[in-house]
């Protein structure tokens, strides 16, 4: 019986693996994939205090060696089923194991959302991307384009314009959500080109992708754009359909308040699924300290 499963071990996930350690808590820290999360794939991170300029593979690995300095259990796997289990909580493994637990730490994250348009399936992979910094230096010195208009996408713009012989940005509106340093950067890239009021219709090509057809709202009028390959980065949906039943819910994203309590006794929420007005690392990683006080609290309740 652990004290602690850790779902996730991105920001969240590890900061909490590491507060739990301190904390002298018997604590597993569960991934189905890379430590990391979303921030392996971050070209820069430029807002984490005390480390500007970090890629988001290093910082991801300082928070993954400070979990090995202290000797943090981890296991691969996957949780496929959560089911209360008397004072406790059980997680069924998508491999059929079973752990047993006190409390719960959900720390999934979010997922990259999809256009839905016709193409971006059948090229995933060919030219359509959800990550630049993955992807990019595969078409340097080619046209491409990305879509959307927060952080992410003018950041992804941004890189790529370094590597790329052009960058079109579509955005559905005529002014970015992104932050104005970012824009400003943007603004200053001379082989990029907006595509404002736009929305993509259809990503186009037979082995590979050749287009994007855009949709202007304000005028009507249809675009072909010739690239060779287009990054989306329209948002994120959070990866919490496994407790689903389990916890309460606010259109996917788990409710759960600073404390990180969320409505089932002994689980907590942190990081990009919860609700919460920033999605950040630095608001990860405090969500993960937040989330094992709570749980000492709690603990201490249960004997």
């Amino acid at each position: 019986m652990y004290d602690m499963i850790i779902v996730g071990a991105g920001p969240a996930g590890m900061a909490a693996a590491i507060y739990a350690k301190r904390a002298e808590l018997k604590v597993l820290l569960l991934e189905r994939a890379t430590a990391g999360g979303q921030i392996i794939n971050t070209y820069e991170v430029d807002n984490y205090p005390g480390i500007p300029g970090v890629d988001g593979f290093t910082l991801a690995d300082k928070f993954s060696t400070h979990c090995d300095r202290l000797e943090v259990e981890r296991k691969d796997g996957e949780v496929a089923k959560a089911e209360k289990d008397g004072a406790g909580w059980k997680l069924t493994l998508d491999g059929g194991e079973v752990l047993e637990t006190k409390t719960v730490v959900i720390a999934t994250g979010a997922a990259n959302k999809k256009l839905g348009v016709p193409g971006e399936e059948e090229l995933r992979g060919m030219g359509v991307s959800y990550c630049a910094t993955c992807d990019g230096a595969f078409f340097r010195n080619k046209e491409v384009a990305v879509v959307g208009g927060g952080d992410v996408a003018v950041e992804d713009a941004i890189f790529l314009a370094r590597l790329c012989k052009k960058v079109y940005i579509i955005h559905r509106r005529d002014e970015f959500r992104a932050a104005k340093s970012l824009v400003t950067a943007l603004k200053a890239c001379e082989n990029v080109e907006f595509v404002y009021d736009s929305t993509v219709s259809s990503i186009n090509g037979k082995n590979m992708t050749e287009s994007v057809t855009v949709h202007n709202k304000k005028t009507g009028e249809d675009r072909e754009i010739a690239i060779n390959g287009i990054f989306i980065a329209v948002g994120i949906e959070p990866n919490s359909g496994t407790f689903e039943g389990v916890v309460e819910m606010e259109n996917g994203w788990i409710k759960a308040g600073e404390t990180c309590e969320t409505s089932a006794p002994g689980i907590y929420a942190v990081g990009d699924v919860r609700t919460k007005q920033l999605r950040q690392v630095i608001t990860a990683a405090a969500d993960g300290a937040n989330a094992v006080t709570s749980a000492e609290r709690y603990l201490i309740e249960l004997k």
